[in-house]
């Protein structure tokens, strides 16, 4: 087990069966695009395996989720993983290019939903739009978002709240403070 926590693999596994899952991946399509046996694979998700620095990097990459993502049970105390998220320990997703900082709430991605801590940095905005298939609600809890969901356009501020049902949405911040939002997203996509 990763340092000796079995807590740390069992989650980690657990992560990378959901992402597979919500990218509609097959154990076998997963482990052709990284060469790897299908039984490999599979004991990786079931933690009977520990994939190595390398094989971690190559699964980010088939997952198109950032490493960081991956490596972010180390810091929890084995009493608190899967179930506490402290407010220093959250994992970094993204690479924050378009000014979009975000961070993972939920403790793992093994539940129908994950929950996110977005800040959307003053004067950015998202550069291609969204099209997912998903259900996803946010709340703002500070600054402003303009949204352009489907053929409608909003602006959202504190205390406002949104839905995205599968639809094409795109966000900007020309404002000058950035904004804060805490976003639920069905199933995790991360």
């Amino acid at each position: 087990m990763l340092h000796g926590s079995p807590a740390h693999s069992r989650t980690l596994g657990a992560d990378l069966r959901a992402l597979r899952k919500a990218r509609s991946m097959t154990l076998v399509e997963m482990s052709e695009s990284l060469g790897k046996s299908v039984g490999w694979l599979s004991q990786v998700e079931r933690d009977k395996s520990e994939p190595s620095i390398s094989d971690l990097r190559a699964i980010a990459k088939c997952l198109d989720v950032p490493m960081s993502l991956l490596f972010g049970h180390f810091s929890a105390p084995a009493q608190e993983q899967g179930y506490i998220v402290r407010a220093g320990a959250r994992r970094p997703m993204g690479s924050g290019e378009e000014g979009l900082i975000e961070e993972l709430l939920s403790p793992d991605l093994t539940d129908d939903f994950e929950m996110v801590h977005s800040t959307f940095r003053a004067h950015s905005q998202m550069q291609t739009p969204a099209d997912r298939p998903t259900q996803e609600v946010g709340y703002v809890i500070s600054g402003q978002l303009d949204l352009s969901i489907g053929e409608r356009s909003f602006t959202v501020g504190p205390g406002d709240s949104f839905r995205i049902k599968g639809e094409v949405y795109r966000w900007s911040n020309p404002y000058a403070e950035p904004c804060i939002a805490i976003w639920v997203i069905a199933p995790p996509v991360y």
